[in-house]
Order: structure tokens, then sequence, then C-alpha cells
């Protein structure tokens, strides 16, 4: 009788780490398929990384990517500049952004296309990135006191 009891506790141990596993097993797939899913949120950075990990380029694209990662980050970084020079940088590389100007090499649409980019896709990221740095920007000064607002 006791054998019995103990043979039936085995077997019913098993059961539930057997069940225990399947639902471990079933429950990281979900997790696996969710993250599918879910939208891939990265910087520029960390995108040029990417390509740059991914692909072997030629050292003409490699120029091609890195003259067209200098203008977004000069866009990036210069977009609150107070100064004359940091706001001539900024309007520059939004200028180069923003121009159709395909009859040379190293415009931004020739850029992408030698890329295989969607211009108007940058373009639609950048913008919404300004609006959100700039929005961002207001409420930070709003929470200023009225002295520190005029020095900033």
């Amino acid at each position: 009788m006791k054998l019995r009891s103990w043979r039936k506790t085995v077997i019913e141990m098993r059961i539930d780490e057997k069940t225990n596993r399947e639902a471990e097993v079933a429950f990281g797939s979900e997790d696996r398929i969710d993250a599918l899913f879910q939208p891939d949120t990265l910087s520029h950075d960390q995108y040029f990384d990417n390509i740059r990990k991914k692909l072997v380029l030629e050292p003409e694209k490699s120029l091609m990517l890195a003259v067209l990662e200098d203008g977004i980050r000069t866009f990036q970084d210069n977009v609150l500049a107070k100064d004359a020079k940091k706001r001539a940088l900024f309007e520059e590389a939004r200028d180069w952004l923003w121009s159709d100007d395909s009859s040379w090499p190293f415009s931004f649409v020739s850029l992408c296309a030698f890329l295989g980019l969607d211009p108007g896709y940058i373009r639609r990221g950048l913008t919404a990135w300004r609006e959100k740095r700039l929005a961002d920007w207001q409420k930070k000064q709003a929470k200023l006191p009225t002295a520190k607002r005029k020095a900033a």
C-alpha cells in the first residue's frame, strides 16, 4: 500500500513537471510571437550600425552612407540651436534633406536612390522627430521661472 502511494506521488510529480515545462515553453513562444508584432524603435545610429554590420559596402557606398549620416546628425544636433553658426548648420542640413534636386551624386535624393532608401519616409521621420523635440523643449521652457526662460 505504501509503495503504491509513493509511486503514485512520483508519477504525479513527473506529470506536474512535464505540464509546467510545457506551459513554460508555450509561454515563451507567445512572448516570441508577440515580439514579432512590436514596432522597432531605432535611433539613426542604431539603424546605420545595423546596416554596416549586415552589408559589406564598397568604398563609394560607405562614403554615401557617411554623407547621409552626417546630414541627419547635423539636422538633429542643431535643431534647437541658438547661435548663428549652429543655426546656419541646421538650415543647411534642412535645405539639403528637403531638396528634390537630383542633379548631383551627393544630393539627398540621389544618395537615397543609390542606397535603396525612401527619401519621403526619412523626411516624415525627421519631421515627426523635430516636432516632438520642439514640443518637449517648449514644455521644459514653460516649467522654468520667467527669469530663467529669458536666459535660456
